[in-house]
């Protein structure tokens, strides 16, 4: 289920989805103690090798402080388009890529030696999953079989109560539709997991795709592909037609009662406690202990229904809606989840509508990338098992641990070196970092996949399995303690986040390569990339959401009303800085939501801050680095190329203009520019000069952490 209430507030967008100062000269703020130099610093007595970052990629005839993502990246952009099977490409992406294909070369030795491996392990089951898959003759002879069954049951409900009943069902077996549910912690009390309900069931990216007029060619298409969709399913094409008007007019119901991407950011659009009682007063029409029992789950003194307008609205078309309207509803999206696991002319129809018409991406991921995807949804933390025992060394993750404990410090004396913040306030954030738990490239334990049967032969109902086990994993999490040290992101994939329910930091193995870390690289590339990570995902904790939750994870004010006062007018600074970008060109006037991604750019700006700090330190443990230059550049200058570098790339317009309106993250060539700008650092690594476009000075420059 998609948790928005715990979805990690990651570094970037997902891969998969796609997949963000001059003036007066500041002195880094000094740790309270020193902080022990990284490995790569002890070890940079000699040269770092030129591959540890290409010069040669920098464009001289673009000036640094008027473009510094032209400078860095326009000519890696030029000489590397976006392949047609992806939608955008950068530096995530390429190191994505590498990670897919290291990740294919497993399962493909596993399905290779699935029939002789040991019965029930996970090289087993990723082997058959994977074989499964890969199997489109027997996907293409299948047709819409596997999916009958659900299709005959939606055809035979009769009135509302044969709704519900349905659709309690499909929860037990781990098919969530309208709704979604799932495993959290307590807002109110973070060391216990509850049941969390949650706004969903649209096909259409966010409510603004329903009701405003400049949408109105998204909505025609995808009308067109809800018929497609039905007539696959052998409805004939008047009668599809038919139906796809009322899907369409159901979902708008639903999004009408919805919240808004930006509005979910806000604590209390996310928890709404209450008890099993209350929650059938909001929704009479839909018994809650009904649907607990049937998922084999206690509640005992309540949960969150965490929209209550949403879950009123879903009340109201249970009772008023015709059942054929709920029917073609409910059959549309049976058709719809299942598309990637059917035939190819289901799977095209999907990548018709979600790949070209709304992310402009001309052509689809062959079919390995299509079903490795499905695998990491399904059994991805076992995949990482496997792909850890490859891929990670204890040194690797012995090295990490050194640049995180030295970020960690930079971030603890910039809090204590604040000029805007009461003693008061500073003393509980300060007790905050001091519970952060900090988390390095695997669980230190793995998952038990025992209860999970693979078949080699039936990938759709190999997929339902995974599923419904996946839901059952997380679902008997309901009033037990919080497990702090499990992950909510597989090794292999290239990001990072920050959760704070449990206040941990979180740094897959896979991130931990080049350009983000280089143990043979100097000091100022690790502290530009995976320093700044780092730091990234610290600062989350003091982000505007990140913020309103204490360092046990509840949701607490731990402010003084002046100190919330003084952040929230820094931080809507930020949000004007970044309302004012308009990144695609061909759309003047689409412009970057502020609010939308304040979290995230709050993170880069404390993070790369403290990242900084963090060099100065290691370089004066090593003086004699300093002041070096390697391949002509200072080692500020190049901790300030290396976080440009991170964030090369391009995108579609098409997938440039969803993400405006999706996406927490600013468009990655902003992200490049957008935190040194308000650093008089970087002006002054670059002799920037006031009025340049890379210096914000005076009401203008962003200081917050």
């Amino acid at each position: 289920m998609t948790k928005p209430y715990l979805k990690p507030l990651a570094l970037g967008v997902s891969v998969a989805l796609s997949l963000a100062a001059c003036g007066k000269q500041e002195q880094a703020a000094a740790p309270a103690a020193p902080a022990k130099a990284s490995t790569a610093a002890t070890a940079a007595a000699a040269p770092a090798p030129k591959s540890a970052f290409d010069v040669s990629e920098l464009d001289s005839n673009i000036n640094a402080c008027q473009d510094f993502n032209g400078f860095v990246n326009d000519k890696w952009v030029a000489a590397n388009p976006i392949p047609n099977d992806r939608s955008r490409w950068g530096a995530f992406d390429k190191l994505a890529e590498d990670s897919l294909n290291t990740q294919h070369s497993i399962v493909e030795d596993a399905a290779k030696n699935a029939a002789s491996a040991p019965a029930g392990s996970i090289e087993q089951k990723i082997g058959y999953l994977y074989q499964s898959g890969m199997d489109e003759a027997a996907r293409e002879k299948a047709g819409f079989d596997p999916i009958k069954p659900k299709l005959e049951a939606i055809a035979a409900l009769k009135n509302s109560n044969d709704v519900a009943d349905y659709l309690i069902k499909s929860f037990a077996d781990g098919d969530q539709q309208v709704f979604s549910f799932g495993s959290g912690a307590d807002f109110q009390h973070a060391d216990m997991q509850i049941g969390y309900t949650f706004q969903s069931g649209l096909g259409l990216p966010t409510k603004d795709y329903y009701l405003d007029p400049k949408h109105a060619d998204e909505r025609k298409a995808y009308l067109g592909y809800i018929a497609k969709t039905l007539e696959l399913t052998g409805v004939s094409a008047e009668d599809a037609k038919k139906q796809a008007d009322q899907v369409l007019a159901f979902e708008t119901e639903l999004a009408k009662a919805s919240f808004a991407p930006v509005e979910l950011r806000t604590p209390e659009h996310q928890y709404y406690f209450v008890s099993v009682k209350d929650a059938d007063k909001v929704t009479p029409h839909f018994s809650w202990e009904k649907f607990f029992k049937a998922q084999d789950v206690t509640i005992d003194k309540g949960f969150s229904l965490s929209q209550p307008k949403f879950f009123a609205e879903f009340d109201q078309l249970l009772a008023k809606a015709p059942v054929s309207q709920w029917q073609a509803y409910l059959r549309f999206h049976v058709a719809d989840d299942a598309s990637p696991y059917l035939t190819k002319a289901f799977a095209d129809n999907k990548f018709d509508f979600y790949g070209k018409t709304l992310s402009g991406q001309p052509e689809q991921k062959p079919l390995w990338k299509r079903v490795l995807g499905t695998v990491n949804s399904g059994m991805g933390m076992a995949l990482g098992e496997l792909y850890v025992k490859q891929e990670f060394t204890p040194e690797a993750k012995a090295r990490a641990q050194e640049l995180v404990d030295n970020v960690r410090n930079a971030l603890k004396a910039r809090i204590e070196n604040l000029d805007w913040m009461s003693a008061e306030t500073k003393e509980k954030a300060i007790a905050k970092w001091n519970t952060f738990l900090p988390k390095i490239g695997y669980p230190d334990k793995w998952r038990d996949w025992s209860g999970l049967t693979v078949t080699p032969d039936n990938f759709y109902a190999n997929v339902m399995a995974a599923g419904k086990y996946n839901y059952r994993y997380d679902i008997d999490k309901i009033g037990k303690p919080t497990d702090r040290k499990e992950w909510g992101m597989t090794p292999q994939t290239v990001n990072a986040y920050y959760n704070p329910t449990d206040n941990t930091i979180n740094f897959p193995a896979a991130i931990l390569q080049p350009p983000f870390f280089d143990a043979n690289a100097d000091d100022a590339i690790n502290y530009g990339g995976i320093g700044a990570v780092i730091g990234h995902e610290a600062s989350h904790g003091f982000d505007d959401e990140g913020s309103q939750f204490d360092g046990d994870g509840n949701n607490k004010n731990w402010w003084t009303k002046d100190d919330r006062a003084k952040f929230d007018a820094r931080t809507d600074k930020l949000v004007a800085q970044f309302n004012s970008y308009t990144p695609i060109k061909a759309h003047p006037d689409a412009h970057v939501n502020g609010k939308l991604t304040l979290g995230e750019n709050i993170a880069d700006l404390g993070g790369l801050n403290v990242a900084y700090d963090a060099l100065q330190v290691a370089l004066k443990n090593h003086p004699e680095e300093a002041g070096k230059k390697i391949d002509g550049y200072t080692e500020d200058q190049r901790f300030f190329l290396n976080w440009a570098r991170v964030w090369r790339g391009s995108i579609r317009d098409k997938q440039a203009l969803l993400q405006l309106n999706t996406d927490p993250h600013a468009p990655a060539s902003l992200r490049a520019i957008g935190a040194p700008s308000n650093m008089p650092a970087f002006a002054a690594a670059f002799q920037c000069k006031p009025g340049d476009a890379m210096v914000r000075t005076g009401d203008q420059q962003v200081k917050i952490w």
